[in-house]
């Protein structure tokens, strides 16, 4: 065994309350490297008589790691523990101090979970579990209604550039609630709603007032609430990073300087404020001189933006909040805004925006999710960039798997593009067979799918502003073979519910292959899900002792023989199985 890879601490995603009663531990070895591990747990105040050993699994591996985990139900919400390693016949006890080949006699030395308190339980939504969600640029979805466009709007369709509107508004998303019905959407995220100068409203001008170009505080109740009446929940984009220049307390300050009463609402290093070699004299995002940082120290800034939080959920009745740049804002702001948002709204979804490792915002006291952008590069450096080999991509998703507490997994944020990533179809480079096998992915993983407007109908685009695109209604110039594709994919997810809380087992992940297999399991229910991201056909051999399998997509029955299933797929070909019954 080779100890110096072992890895437990009592905390993060390695120990934690699951639910008011339930605990995970997880404990991380060598590849490999133990055949058996065992947590030895108990009460600490009643260690005789609780005391158990309780098997762990090999639930997911990576490049160099197996994770193994159990769940252990404290019969008074106290825990004690450590863990029996054994590889063939040898074996050795982990304490919280050392490695031992003795048991431990008393729990005095073994890892420990205090108490389950109620208050410190990651607790997420749930029906973000179940959701699809679709995600809608508003300047670029539909023009619903031309009396609010902008001046100088270009007509429907034509070229995005960083500058220019087409006249995207509230109205034209209530027109079109059909086609997100029909698709099977149960969820939207709206880019930036409130008043800005640009297109994409991440400047924003007033945080209490919906941009009159989008329509005003009356057409978003009446698209909220058309919405959750055909079942849709919806999700708004808060921008607490950083303001817009045209924000009245900047505009104060940038008038009056070093005596503006808002001059600490942001983050100045000297006045005039200005720009000095592409530099502004105060913090921005990045260094655009039109998004200034907001000081979320100060009370006073603070309290205003958890005050716009909470109003929008009482007053319009969102569903809760993405939440831009999110990494950049402090850890304390956050914590309060938690607390005002779930109590404005238990249910309320709030979703950063992190687009690397985020475990310090994952643990039950700032963000239920993020979105999910390793998940995105894992697929796209499989399926579209070729960077990683199935086994590759399969230690790549085992490291995602292994790094938050279970919960925050499963209402993950998972894309495949966004209005700030170029669209699926153009990294595919039109290929939709490649396409097709990137969503299907997607749509039988853990964590809720979101589909980028327009991708189901076959829209394409570049990088910023390309993916930004107008909205194509006419039928004609759509994808209706794609967007059936989608229809189904959706309908096949919210049918099987171990696509959506299942666990995951990958069965065939091959070195310098192509070919990739996997299990989901939720209790007794089981679903294979076989992938082939190779130009040409290949046949996937799996070992199983269920007889007969239904593929969910087409309908089409396979039978095993003498305890092998044998399918073979078309180039960028999948199959999702059901048992038979």
């Amino acid at each position: 065994m080779l100890l110096e890879a072992v890895y437990h601490r009592p905390q993060l995603n390695w120990c934690y309350a699951y639910d008011h009663e339930t605990v995970h531990l997880r404990l991380r070895a060598k590849k490999n490297d133990l055949s058996e591990v065992y947590a030895f747990a108990g009460d600490k105040y009643a260690w005789d008589s609780t005391k158990e050993l309780v098997p762990m699994t090999k639930f997911i591996s990576d490049a160099l790691f197996d994770y193994w985990t159990c769940e252990v139900k404290p019969p008074f919400r106290r825990l004690k523990y450590g863990f029996l390693l054994k590889s063939g016949e040898d074996q050795i006890w982990m304490t919280e101090s050392e490695f031992t080949k003795e048991r431990p006699v008393i729990p005095d030395r073994l890892f420990e979970l205090p108490y389950i308190n109620p208050g410190d339980v990651f607790t997420v939504p749930d029906w973000v579990k179940d959701a699809v969600f679709y995600q809608i640029f508003p300047e670029r979805f539909a023009n619903g209604d031309p009396s609010n466009d902008p001046e100088g709007v270009l007509p429907w369709g034509g070229k995005p550039e960083r500058d220019n509107f087409f006249g995207g508004d509230l109205q034209g998303v209530i027109d079109h609630l059909d086609h997100l019905s029909e698709l099977g959407i149960t969820a939207i995220y709206f880019t930036p709603l409130f008043e800005a100068t640009t297109n994409h409203k991440y400047d924003t001008a007033d945080y209490m007032r919906i941009d009159p170009h989008f329509g005003d505080i009356e057409t978003i109740k009446k698209l909220v609430k058309a919405c959750h009446e055909k079942g849709i929940r919806v999700l708004f984009d808060a921008v607490f990073n950083h303001s817009g220049k045209t924000f009245a307390p900047f505009v104060d300050a940038l008038e009056k300087g070093e005596q503006s009463r808002y001059k600490d609402w942001f983050h100045i290093r000297e006045f005039p404020l200005e720009v000095k070699d592409g530099i502004p004299s105060y913090d921005t995002f990045g260094f655009e001189p039109l998004m200034p940082k907001l000081n979320t120290r100060n009370p006073e800034v603070k309290e205003y933006l958890i005050k716009v939080a909470e109003f929008w959920i009482k007053e319009v009745g969102i569903d809760g909040w993405r939440l831009d740049v999110a990494n950049e804002v402090d850890h304390d702001f956050w914590r309060d805004f938690r607390k005002v948002v779930k109590n404005a709204n238990p249910e309320a979804y709030i979703l950063g925006e992190i687009w690397h490792e985020s475990s310090p915002w994952l643990q039950g006291d700032k963000f239920d999710a993020v979105m999910n952008y390793p998940f995105t590069e894992a697929v796209l450096d499989f399926v579209v960039r070729g960077k990683l080999d199935a086994l590759g991509f399969a230690n790549a998703i085992g490291q995602q798997i292994s790094r938050y507490p279970l919960q925050a997994s499963e209402v993950a944020f998972n894309l495949l593009d966004s209005h700030d990533t170029p669209r699926l179809l153009t990294l595919c480079e039109g290929n939709k067979n490649k396409m097709k096998l990137a969503a299907t992915f997607l749509f039988t993983y853990n964590g809720t799918p979101c589909i980028y407007y327009g991708d189901e109908v076959g829209l394409d685009g570049g990088p910023d502003p390309d993916c930004r695109k107008c909205m194509e209604w006419d039928p004609q110039k759509q994808d209706r073979d794609l967007f059936a594709f989608y229809q189904n994919l959706i309908a096949m997810r919210k049918e099987l519910a171990p696509l959506r809380t299942g666990s995951i087992h990958f069965l065939l992940a091959e070195k310098n292959g192509s070919r990739l297999a996997y299990e989901r399991r939720l209790d007794d229910e089981r679903v294979l899900v076989l992938l082939n991201n190779y130009d040409a056909g290949q046949t996937l051999e799996l070992t199983t002792d269920t007889p007969i399998w239904r593929d969910a997509l087409s309908g089409k029955t396979r039978e095993a023989v003498n305890g092998k299933l044998s399918v073979r797929l078309p180039a960028y070909g999948y199959a999702v199985l059901t048992e038979a019954k």
